[in-house]
């Protein structure tokens, strides 16, 4: 026997009130539109009915749920595009329209969801992992020469990325004057 996912289980059943009130027939218990809008994010089917009537009215509070989003400040619909598709309402082409924006927003889904795994492959393994580590070296060394000093150079007092204590001048000191013999070295070999 093959277990069901949460896609292909049974859609919930809820039950709309004259109230208003939602109930949710597999949990037994109210709901709000805002865990609606989270179970459709976690891809949760579910079928919205009027408990007097019967009726689906799963299309009107989905629309109900973009309408709440929309007034929060959350816009995603942009206005050019909402005057477009009232315009499309009576129109002849209105019966293609609901197929062709499932169609794009399928489209949208599909390429965001590649993106991810192409996103989640640079950083986990594979020919991409590599070229993504070496550009986070030459970040951090470039990030390093900008802000903090040159690797392997000393910093002077004050700038980013100089040591705070007293103790570490004498090691910067030190530092400084086996930088210079080994300058010294070098450019005696040089000559």
């Amino acid at each position: 026997m093959t277990k069901k996912t949460v896609n292909e289980s049974e859609p919930v059943v809820i039950k709309k009130y004259a109230n208003r009130r939602l109930y949710n027939t597999e949990t037994s218990s109210y709901i709000t539109l805002d865990l609606l809008s989270q179970m459709t994010r976690e891809g949760r089917e579910f079928v919205v009915v009027d408990a007097k009537t019967g009726e689906d009215i799963t299309h009107n509070v989905l629309t109900q749920i973009i309408m709440e989003e929309e007034q929060r400040g959350k816009n995603m619909l942009p206005v050019n595009f909402l005057r477009q598709l009232i315009s499309m309402y009576g129109d002849s082409m209105q019966s293609m329209v609901p197929q062709y924006l499932e169609a794009s927003m399928d489209a949208f889904r599909k390429n965001q969801q590649q993106f991810q795994e192409a996103m989640k492959g640079a950083f986990g393994g594979g020919p991409l992992a590599e070229i993504a580590k070496r550009n986070m070296q030459m970040f951090e060394a470039a990030a390093t020469a900008f802000g903090n000093g040159v690797p392997g150079m000393p910093t002077m007092p004050g700038m980013p990325g100089a040591p705070a204590s007293e103790g570490s001048k004498d090691e910067e000191i030190s530092d400084l004057k086996a930088q210079l013999a080994a300058l010294n070295a070098k450019i005696d070999k040089l000559g």
